[in-house]
């Protein structure tokens, strides 16, 4: 399974919350540190406040920040929070358009393997993929 780049920079925007902690961390300089779009990570930031895994603060020493600590934040959550909605393959969705999709045996298969996917993610959570926090902060220095 292959994460799109929505997922890539909400994982990333966690990361860097994480080794920030408790420091407010504004969506534009998460963005510059990155060299991603900053309307493209703003979207990516209010998915993960509606998420429940970020808080968010407007204003003067507004920002990011995380919304519990780092090892109350599992990353197989995060996944299925962000790509709850998305199917693994067209015979998954309402919309669905594959001719074989009635007699197919592949959806039992494939969602074997999504859950699987997450499943192994369940085993770690924010704190476990950032212990190099040294590391981080002299690579994502502001």
């Amino acid at each position: 399974m292959q994460l799109d780049k929505f997922t890539d920079y909400a994982l990333r925007v966690l990361v860097t919350l994480s080794i920030r902690t408790p420091d407010r961390v504004p969506a534009a300089e998460i963005a510059r540190l990155y060299g991603l779009s900053a309307n493209h990570l703003a979207k990516v930031a209010t998915e993960l406040v509606r998420t429940g895994f970020v808080n968010s603060e407007r204003g003067r020493g507004g920002g990011l920040r995380l919304a519990r600590p780092a090892g109350d934040i599992n990353i197989g959550a995060v996944l299925r929070a962000l790509k709850q909605h998305e199917p693994v393959a067209e015979c998954f969705s309402n919309v669905g358009t594959c001719l074989i999709a009635p007699a197919c045996g592949l959806r039992s298969p494939l969602a074997e393997a999504q859950e699987a996917f997450f499943a192994s993610l369940d085993r770690y959570t924010l704190a476990d993929v950032t212990t190099s926090k040294t590391k981080l902060l002299v690579l994502l220095a502001p």
